[in-house]
Parts: C-alpha cells; structure tokens; sequence
C-alpha cells in the first residue's frame, strides 16, 4: 500500500481548513448529515473491512475485550451516525463573540471564535472515535488528520472514505476528512508537522500520551489519564457516600473518569469503612489499602506508591484514612492526574475548600468523577478530556475546537 506523505495531507488539509472557515452552519450541518447517511448506507462494507481487522487481532493473541473495542456491527455504525446527527443539533462556536466593546476613541473591538485551522488526531483501537472526530472537528470549521491505530488500519480506511467522500458530495472540501495511513513513521511525521498542522491531539492510554507529548513539535493538547479520586470527608452522609464510591468505580471501571482512589476521613472511617469494604466487595472490587484500611477488612491487599498512582481501568481501587482535608488535598496533588476529584460532604465549608485547593480540571461535589463528560455536562458530544491548563481544560466540546481572532473596526482611526 502506497501512502502519501504528511506534508502532502497537510497542505491539502491548509486549503480545505481556509474553505471551511467562512462556510455556514447550515452547510456544515447538512454535511454531518450526509456523512450520517452515508455511514448507514455502506454498513457493509465497513463491516467487512471491520473483520479483516478483527481476524488480525485474534491471531495476534490480542484480549478480547480489546478485540470487543474494535468490533464494529449495525447497531455500532448507527450509533456513529447518530453521533454525527447530534453534532449537527449542537451550536456552532464559530463566529460567537466572546467580548465586544467600544473604546473612548471609538474603536469598537470584538473577540470572536474562529477555527483552530489543521487538527491532527492520534488515537488508539476504537473505530468509531474516527467518525466521532471528524464529525466535531467539521462542524467547528476544521480539518483534520486522522491517525488511528494500526489495529484499526482497515476499519478506519473504510470510514474515512465514505466520510470523506460524503463531505464532497454535499459541497464542502473532500480533504477535510483525511487519514493517515503507515506505522510508527508517519505518526511521528504528524508529530512533526508544525506549520501544516496547527494543534495535535492524542486519545488514548498514558504511553500514546507520553509519546506525544514528548516527541511533538505541533502544539499538543494533552488529554484524559485519570487517576480520579473520592475523598469522604468527614462530615459525609455515609449512605450517599458509598452509593457514589459504587458508582464512580464500578459503573464503568475502563474508562478515565472512573474512581482509582479512595480517601476517607479518620472521624468517619470506623462508620464508613466497613459498609463500603462490604460493598465494594460483593461488586468485585478488589481494595489496595493502607495499614489504617487494612484493619477494617482482611481483604484488603497491602497497597504500595505504584497503587497511590495507577489509573487501573479494572475493578481494583486504591484506599487510604487521612485526618484532615488537607491531608486528602496534598495526596491528591502529589498521585493525582489532574483530571477529577469528588468530596462527599455536607459541609459547605469543606467543599469550597476542596475545590479550591485540588488543582483538578473537574470537582465534583456529592457526586459521582463519571460526571466528567461533554455529554453528561450537557454540552453534547467531545473530543476527549484535557488535563493540561492552557487553551482548554476538561471535557473538550466545539468551542474548545476554535481559538478567537480580535477584529478592530475604525473609521480612517490612526494612531498618535
């Protein structure tokens, strides 16, 4: 197989993002919608590119639950194409104006959002993260290079030809969905590619983050290792308190916003403890505890400094007593990812102090880390969940998509 060069994607992907930048929301929208339809309409196809990668996964003794990720069906395509759709339904970023004023002079000054330009994309396994980010990245004015995972190679192959095909039918640049074909070379080219490609963005496990991050000359923004923690404090409502450990570990433990850790108060732990070690427990999580936590259950395996930092992704959660706030902020600072923190509480004086001291990109209070979610926070679809501090930080939706350019209106104003 022969595959063009970066640098020529690139350069196509410059023309088509200076095309997409003045288009309008109508013309986007009806775009998605054709992409939508177009997915559907070629299911098989897709599906049967799908198997040649899922037989390659299996005979590379990959584990199965990996091999599920892959997977695509009916019912998975449609979900694409739903995604697409509800993308169409949102809001279009480009043109909001952030700030507007007129100064003594005269000179009246907006702020407004305007695409980021060329959006490389590297990501790992799942395929219908290339619908989901083609779809977000057009409808926010922006090309985008996808570069997926070899696992995916054929699957991700299919899609972008029918995406990129129905964007051209309905009227927009055909090259504002691109993929990037190859290896380890060719996304290090990506890495490479500052001047044609304007922001890069990783999604997948700590290792593709690193690499990225590392190796990028493009502006990288960083996204979603997370190792998330519940802090019970003590003036905790216990029964809640457990529900949400229940929740933010156990309803789906794969993913970044899913609990790792779990902090809890000594004035409240003797009553805590044994009701959530109970709990947790009979869901099948298995607690690496301090000594303090070890005392409540002989079930609970001895933790270590690898367990205060690890982002599981299983059933597995790391457990610790601290006797104050303050105590439960500084492990927080020094294991945590930055990603998001719960305090339990009914005390309004400790969650303002939690939430102002934990340095997170999301707090939730009373509630469960599996909130950390574009669509969960009622800003519909994302492109993944930054961790880092500049341009964006967490869940990013379409307006995290654009960056703003000031526009200066005078009247022949010249400056003394």
């Amino acid at each position: 197989m022969t595959t063009t060069s970066v640098a020529d994607l690139g350069r196509r992907a410059r023309a088509a993002a200076a095309d997409l930048a003045v288009r309008t929301r109508a013309e986007k929208d009806a775009a998605l919608h054709a992409m939508a339809d177009a997915l559907v309409a070629n299911a098989p196809a897709i599906i049967d590119r799908n198997a040649a990668d899922v037989e390659r996964a299996r005979e590379n003794g990959t584990a199965e639950a990996m091999i599920d990720r892959l997977r695509l069906d009916e019912p998975r395509i449609a979900g694409m194409a739903s995604g697409l759709r509800q993308v169409a339904g949102l809001p279009d970023p480009v043109g909001e104006v952030v700030r507007g004023y007129t100064l003594p002079n005269g000179l009246q000054v907006t702020q407004r959002r305007v695409p980021l330009g060329v959006v490389g994309i590297i990501y790992e396994a799942r395929p219908n993260v290339t619908a989901d980010a083609a779809g977000l990245a057009l409808k926010s004015g922006n090309a985008v290079l996808l570069k997926g995972s070899s696992s995916a190679a054929a699957s991700n192959e299919a899609i972008v030809g029918v995406l990129a095909a129905a964007v051209a039918a309905a009227g927009l640049p055909g090259d504002s969905v691109q993929l990037v074909q190859g290896g380890h070379d060719q996304a290090k080219e990506l890495m490479r590619a500052r001047g044609l490609v304007d922001v890069l963005i990783p999604r997948g496990g700590a290792g593709l983050i690193r690499s990225v991050v590392e190796e990028s000359t493009v502006p990288v923004i960083e996204t979603g290792v997370g190792n998330c923690h519940v802090y019970v404090d003590a003036d905790a409502d216990v029964a809640m308190a457990v529900q949400i450990l229940l929740n933010a570990k156990t309803q789906r433990p794969s993913v970044c916003n899913a609990a790792e850790t779990l902090l809890v108060h000594a004035d409240v732990a003797d009553e805590f403890l044994p009701a959530a070690l109970a709990a947790l427990r009979e869901a099948g999580v298995t607690v690496h505890g301090d000594q303090r936590v070890r005392g409540y259950d002989d079930a609970v395996v001895p933790a270590t400094d690898d367990d205060w930092s690890a982002e599981y992704l299983s059933l597995d959660l790391a457990a610790a007593v601290v006797d104050t706030l303050d105590d439960a902020v500084a492990h927080i600072r020094r294991w945590g990812s930055g990603h998001t923190e719960a305090i339990v509480t009914r005390s309004l004086a400790a969650s303002r102090r939690f939430a102002a001291t934990t340095d997170s990109a999301a707090v939730m209070v009373n509630a469960s880390t599996r909130f950390t979610d574009g669509e969960q926070l009622g800003f519909g679809a994302e492109i993944g969940i930054s961790t880092q501090k500049l341009h964006a930080r967490g869940p990013m939706g379409l307006p995290e998509l654009t960056t703003t350019t000031y526009v200066v209106t005078g009247d022949g104003h010249v400056r003394g």
